[in-house]
């Protein structure tokens, strides 16, 4: 299929792509790369008269779609009646809900205002039903896989859907595990409390299990540049050197306060103990029609937290290990990168565990935690505010 990469109604390049592997065959022309993903612009530069330019190309649109780690995703591809993900890829021209990227046949009269999500609605029922529900008898559309949901990543099972005119992502638990939705909802509510930008999230209950529900943050004019594309600009030199380098890449284009708004992701991620601050949940917000770096983006994707197994019953010892850029760190050393940790006002967090027990309790006969369990969760949040204000004290 010869088509063109657009970022919205900017013309980047025109190729040949292979819809049976989704790999673009051969580049005829590039009109204007400084529109292209911003992980092959550099790229670009350095290989523009071979493969690799092509080849990471195609590596970056296959990486738009369902991942093949995503939970129960044979089920998934039997429910939607196709092979493998890639087949999703260009149901609905590549579009997406974190960017204005999408393909655009050549032979094709088509433009972005006529077909992007953000002002279209789009089915989402069939594939809420195939994705979220634990049994399913339906018989899917080819029109209920025009949708969002074929560019969504990450292992959890999720949905995008549409409730008074905004689009929600809903997101489930991991395998029988419900804890995640509910640490989303904590994150946001110590977000909320201490004045961290942060996307917000909320529960919901679909057939019966509870998933949580957080608003599209990414706007038609906007895309979401993750960590892992400006690090693959960067030249490396080891973990702190690598954050102090991010930091500075950031305030050089302009992003006011960077070094703050990455400190409040970790303070957060200590509070709940979150372990997969990995490189592609954190990023930039980018204007696509100027280019120009807009702000970090809010914190979001905080479900893997508060490990049970951290717990030391016979002696309230917290410890554990989250994702520093490239390191697996403790915790403890992890919070050591905020500078000033005299400016965040604990005070804000009273009554939060109180708050968590009564949430948990709350929707306790959907999800089974017994009182023990709930009791723990608790008591971790708990130990890390106390240790967060001996911090302080420090």
């Amino acid at each position: 299929m010869k088509c063109i990469l657009m970022n919205k109604n900017q013309k980047v390049l025109l190729a040949d792509y292979d819809r049976a592997t989704g790999v673009f065959t051969k580049i005829y022309e590039v009109y204007d790369i400084s529109y292209a993903p911003y992980i092959l612009s550099s790229i670009y530069e350095d290989h523009i008269n071979d493969d690799v330019f092509r080849t990471n190309l195609s590596l970056w649109f296959r990486g738009r779609g369902i991942p093949s780690w995503r939970e129960q995703l044979d089920l998934l591809l039997h429910r939607l009646n196709i092979t493998a993900p890639s087949e999703l890829l260009d149901k609905a021209f590549g579009l997406s809900l974190r960017d204005q990227y999408w393909l655009k046949p050549f032979s094709i009269d088509v433009c972005y205002d006529d077909i992007n999500f953000f002002d279209h609605d789009f089915l989402y029922s069939e594939f809420l039903e195939a994705s979220l529900s634990k049994n399913s008898n339906s018989v899917f559309h080819e029109e209920a896989l025009k949708t969002p949901n074929n560019t969504t990543d990450g292992m959890l099972k999720k949905a995008w859907i549409i409730e008074d005119g905004v689009r929600y992502l809903l997101k489930s638990g991991y395998k029988n595990e419900l804890l995640q939705p509910f640490n989303e909802v904590l994150a946001s509510e110590i977000c909320k409390r201490l004045h961290f930008s942060h996307v917000p999230y909320f529960l919901d209950i679909y057939k019966d299990t509870v998933v949580s529900k957080c608003p599209c943050f990414i706007t038609k004019d906007t895309e979401f540049v993750s960590a892992h594309q400006i690090m693959f600009h960067m030249k490396k030199f080891g973990n702190m050197k690598d954050y102090e380098e991010y930091i500075k890449v950031l305030e050089n284009h302009g992003i006011k306060d960077a070094r703050i708004k990455m400190e409040n992701m970790y303070i957060l991620d200590f509070l709940i103990m979150n372990e997969d601050r990995h490189l592609n949940n954190f990023g930039i917000i980018r204007d696509v029609n100027t280019l120009q770096w807009v702000d970090v983006a809010p914190i979001f994707d905080n479900g893997q937290s508060l490990n049970i197994k951290y717990y030391d019953e016979d002696e309230i010892h917290l410890f554990g290990e989250g994702r520093f850029f490239y390191e697996v760190r403790p915790f403890d050393e992890m919070i050591k990168v905020v500078k000033d940790i005299k400016r965040i006002d604990l005070s804000l967090l009273d009554g939060i565990v109180e708050w968590f027990d009564d949430l948990l309790h709350k929707y306790q006969y959907l999800t089974g935690f017994s009182d023990l369990r709930i009791n723990r969760l608790c008591i971790l949040l708990n130990e890390q505010i106390q240790k967060l204000k001996q911090f302080q004290e420090k």
